[in-house]
């Protein structure tokens, strides 16, 4: 039977809807692979009735970003032969697990019967994994990563109890398996997960050489001045560019015991006005967070300081501070460029070596080190 995913991926590539790359065709191989073996493995007939979802080997493509790895899964979750599927960003997903986790924990029976269709045992993983299944037999996961101790000690656990239940795994990541939770608390115990992952997913690499959200980003610019309507439209355009047809489900982090709700936010994007991250009480650990949480922030409305918005102004040098560290690309709607935000006031002087960051943040060797 003829790929449906290829002839998609032709069809586009006839369109000029993208452009020739020979470095996704181990992840177009790989996915058409999983795309065959999931109609072989549809049930027909009297047997649908009584035959158990079986898992497929599934597909874990890897790479730097903006090398079509979304893409491709998104054509394939398209195309895929599987009625009852889901496409979603990974952290969302485990936010959904931990939620059910949660619940299970704190239920009485009443409430447990009500949203697992169970109520006996202490383990929640088994009616966690029961609500995952009944709800989809294929996940395909979006910036796969993790970060957090409580994901690292429930995936290994999780997965194999979806697998058990039919459940079929593809996943777009920017690290290897091996980098997962690199130098993570108490890592060695994740580890099984990583061996376990390796053995159910083909793991596929698609690092070509071309970036293709960079290639948006050098086109467009990312400092946008004066703060006018001209630059507003071209600033927006850009982040629904960045975005791809990516919803803003928005994120939510937990620092130190307190919650940061980032509202406009899609996997490794965000996008945050100057007040929602400077004008209020955030500190270093709260930008060092999104830093290390998101790859590209688009920051809107940074203002001409002056002498009376010192607070403000300390934040901001925070704020470029860690996603200059964390290498983060900035794409910023401002009143003025860099060199004027800030002229005269409390650590004016010191605002210069913010003001030459943000000059070496806008460059093109800036973006292609983002890699």
């Amino acid at each position: 039977m003829p790929s449906a995913l290829s002839a998609e991926y032709d069809a586009r590539l006839a369109r000029g809807d993208i452009r020739p790359d020979p470095a996704q065709a181990p992840g177009i191989a790989a996915l058409s692979r999983l795309e065959a073996a999931l109609v072989d493995a549809q049930p027909s007939g009297l047997t649908a009735f009584f035959r158990k979802p079986e898992s497929q080997r599934g597909v874990y493509l890897w790479g730097p970003v903006g090398r079509g790895k979304s893409m491709l899964m998104d054509l394939f979750f398209e195309t895929a032969p599987v009625e009852k599927k889901r496409r979603t960003h990974f952290h969302v997903f485990m936010g959904e697990v931990h939620r059910l986790i949660d619940a299970w924990r704190k239920g009485d029976p009443a409430a447990r019967k009500a949203r697992f269709g169970q109520s006996k045992g202490d383990d929640p993983i088994s009616p966690v994994a029961d609500v995952v299944a009944s709800e989809a037999r294929l996940l395909c996961f979006d910036e796969f990563q993790v970060t957090d101790i409580a994901d690292a000690m429930i995936l290994g656990r999780l997965f194999e109890a979806l697998t058990e239940r039919g459940v079929t795994w593809v996943a777009t990541s920017n690290r290897a398996p091996d980098d997962l939770y690199k130098d993570g608390i108490n890592r060695q115990l994740f580890l099984p997960f990583i061996a376990l992952l390796k053995e159910r997913l083909e793991v596929v690499s698609v690092a070509g050489p071309h970036d293709y959200r960079l290639d948006r980003l050098r086109a467009a610019g990312t400092w946008f001045s004066p703060n006018d309507p001209d630059n507003e439209r071209s600033f927006m355009a850009l982040w629904r560019d960045m975005l791809g047809g990516e919803v803003e489900i928005g994120e939510t982090l937990e620092i130190l015991g307190r919650k940061v709700h980032l509202p406009h936010a899609s996997g490794g994007l965000v996008r945050a006005s100057f007040a929602s991250l400077c004008s209020v009480a955030l500190g270093p650990n709260d930008y060092i967070a999104i830093a290390a949480r998101f790859h590209t922030v688009f920051l809107q409305d940074v203002p001409r300081l002056t002498a009376n918005r010192r607070e403000e102004a300390r934040r901001f040098v925070i704020l470029i501070d860690a996603l200059y560290e964390a290498r983060a690309r900035l794409i910023v709607l401002a009143d003025a460029d860099p060199a004027a935000l800030y002229v005269q006031g409390d650590g004016a002087f010191e605002f210069e070596r913010t003001a030459s960051r943000l000059q070496e943040m806008r460059s093109a060797d800036w973006l292609a080190e983002r890699d």
